[in-house]
């Protein structure tokens, strides 16, 4: 499609050049002449045959109404658009501290696809992995961004109007940080800093000084959640036990001292007041009951805005309940939703929706201007960051329309990426949302991940593993092996490594998922020549169908991250391909005669009992180190 923009501003040509072929467009004239005005007010798009016209307030709004304009041209030769930005802040913040750090032309990636949605924000959660010149520890090995690198993403966000934030740890979250021996009196715990200590503050102002050099931005996300155990380890043996909520104060004003001196406007995550000042706090985040007293929030230091994160919080009254006890601390608070693919291998859209949808509705009937998602990557980054791009297109959407169906998000999303990803990217969900979890999944249920790392012959999930789930799991993942097959043949790279790596994955789940419950059977019913066949003719198809897994996941890894981190997964694959060729000649010892017995059989299969007792069998969510023994791993 051919249109000719008239009246763009330098900046606004560069970044449009960027977007054409997202966009499928070439920026001449022989087709739609469209007149580019900025003014106050709702962005407003137009077209009447070859003539159009988009105005546009801020320089974000543009690229979102040039999306907008070409998705509708594309359709009709006739439209008028006009669109009422809900938020003034509307952007993701990505991690980059659980092993995958984003290479920079993925930053800029995102990027792109931002600027078209129409969202303005991009902090990059660096708990470590950032350059701090004074410490060569701070990041070693881990893929740190070095300054030039963060400037170089900085720098392109800004030419479409995306405000980079840093995005930091000043408190708690920092295990990699401290555990190398600079660190050694600077800790209250392994991931705790010692609030008081003179060090942890002169190391907190290195962080910062770094931060603040590398962005635009003044505003600087400073960190400070789930310090929960702050005062309780070095602090308590050096000063003995004092009021927590106290040295929480003291720590953020000292905090403060140093975000002034480099004139930065920080925000901080709102939960650990929440936790110090609820009495009967019982492992609730945000207690509703918490003290919130005019004398309590007297004792808050002033000066830092507040950050409320919630990703599983269902009903829109709760958000607006918990949105106007942050109104305590003196201004509206910053929402920060969740796209949940952390500690799993597939991301969990069920969830996604059913706690999205009524956190934004809430924002907005309740006047917040700024809302984030949020990307966690916990337990090894096994998920990609491209599966939350349908989760993005949400944001985006809620911030400019009083509300979306998954129609529509449909539509935008091909609009925004030039690619059919909506419905495949959703899908992904089945791979854990499979029949016997609950509809949306709100456990986070997660058996395509311990299915597919639980050891054959110790198979702490074997319990789980009921009669009808046997008989349908294996049919139920070959399924999905196909689909994905499909998918990805309609890709260009990285997506189609993206959707590559769930069909492999399926295809071993195929196998995998109920072989131990079938090993453990055949096993106590004598059946010997079941076993001998498993060894002999499964197994070895089961490793080839693990190292074909193995290789397209780096591949996609590799397209996405640094190459630090990716060393995890390869130990994950080589220690679960190690534990089956154990299992075959485990159980070639036991068909030949040479062991009477096979202890890891002779063990009852117990239901997993870490985080209660499931719902139902499946609703289970599991780490990597819970799931592959039961002894230890360090």
């Amino acid at each position: 499609m051919n249109i000719f923009l008239q009246g763009l501003t330098e900046g606004l040509a560069r970044g449009t050049a960027e977007l054409a072929d997202i966009l499928g467009i070439q920026l001449q004239q022989g087709g739609v002449t469209v007149e580019v005005t900025q003014g106050e007010g709702p962005l407003m798009i137009s077209r009447s045959g070859d003539h159009g016209s988009i105005r546009y307030q801020d320089q974000i709004h543009f690229y979102r109404a040039l999306g907008l304009f070409v998705e509708h041209a594309k359709e009709s030769d006739t439209f008028e658009i006009s669109e009422l930005p809900r938020f003034d802040f509307n952007g993701t913040m990505l991690d980059a501290s659980r092993n995958g750090v984003m290479k920079v032309e993925t930053i800029k990636q995102f990027i792109r696809y931002m600027a078209v949605m129409g969202m303005n924000g991009l902090m990059m959660y660096t708990e470590d992995t950032y350059e701090v010149e004074e410490l060569p520890y701070f990041g070693y090995m881990r893929g740190r961004y070095t300054q030039d690198e963060l400037r170089e993403c900085d720098d392109y966000a800004d030419m479409f109007g995306i405000e980079m934030i840093a995005c930091i740890q000043t408190l708690g979250h920092l295990h990699h940080a401290l555990k190398w021996n600079y660190a050694g009196d600077m800790k209250d715990h392994n991931d705790i800093l010692l609030a008081g200590e003179p060090k942890t503050y002169e190391f907190i102002e290195q962080m910062i000084r770094a931060a603040a050099e590398t962005f635009r931005s003044k505003r600087i996300h400073i960190g400070m959640d789930e310090a929960f155990q702050v005062g309780l380890g070095s602090y308590l043996r050096k000063h003995g036990f004092r009021d927590r909520f106290e040295i929480m104060n003291e720590h953020v004003s000292k905090v403060l001292d140093i975000t002034k001196k480099y004139k930065l406007r920080p925000m901080i995550w709102s939960d650990m007041y929440f936790n110090l000042l609820s009495n009967d706090y019982q492992g609730h985040l945000y207690n509703v009951n918490a003290n919130f007293s005019d004398e309590n929030m007297d004792k808050i230091p002033d000066g830092v805005e507040f950050v409320y994160w919630d990703y599983g919080r269902g009903d829109e009254q709760g958000y607006e309940k918990i949105y106007d006890m942050h109104l305590k601390f003196g201004s509206k608070p910053i929402f920060a939703g969740g796209i949940h693919m952390w500690n799993s291998i597939a991301p969990n859209y069920g969830k996604t929706w059913k706690t999205s949808q009524p956190a934004l509705r809430a924002a907005k009937n309740k006047g917040l201007r700024e809302v984030l998602a949020t990307a966690w990557g916990d337990n090894g980054n096994e998920t990609n960051h491209l599966v939350i791009l349908a989760g993005l297109q949400l944001f985006a959407e809620h911030g400019y329309r009083d509300d979306v169906d998954d129609a529509h998000l449909a539509k935008r999303l091909k609009a925004c990426t030039g690619l059919d990803l909506f419905e495949p990217l959703v899908s992904l969900k089945y791979m854990d949302e499979i029949p016997g979890v609950d509809e949306g999944n709100h456990w986070m249920a997660n058996p395509s991940k311990f299915l597919l790392w639980q050891d054959l012959l110790l198979g702490l999930f074997d319990a789980h593993i009921k009669p009808d789930t046997e008989a349908m799991l294996p049919g139920y993942y070959a399924d999905m092996e196909q689909k994905w097959h499909q998918v990805k043949e309609k890709l260009p790279a990285p997506f189609n490594s993206l959707f590559e790596t769930y069909e492999k994955l399926a295809g071993v789940l195929s196998v995998k998922g109920t072989l131990g419950v079938r090993i453990k059977r055949s096993y106590d019913t004598g059946m010997v020549e079941d076993l001998k066949s498993i060894a002999v003719n499964e197994l070895p198809e089961l490793i080839r169908r693990v190292e074909a897994l193995r290789i397209v996941h780096r591949q996609a890894w590799m397209q996405t991250y640094k190459a630090f981190g990716w060393e995890v997964l390869d130990i994950r694959y080589g220690g679960l391909k190690a534990r089956i060729q154990s299992a075959g000649d485990r159980l070639m010892d036991y068909v030949n005669g040479h062991v009477n017995t096979l202890e890891e059989l002779e063990e009852a299969r117990l239901i997993y009992d870490q985080t209660g007792i499931p719902t139902a069998p499946l609703n289970v969510n599991a780490s990597y180190q819970s799931t592959v023994t039961a002894n230890a791993l360090t």
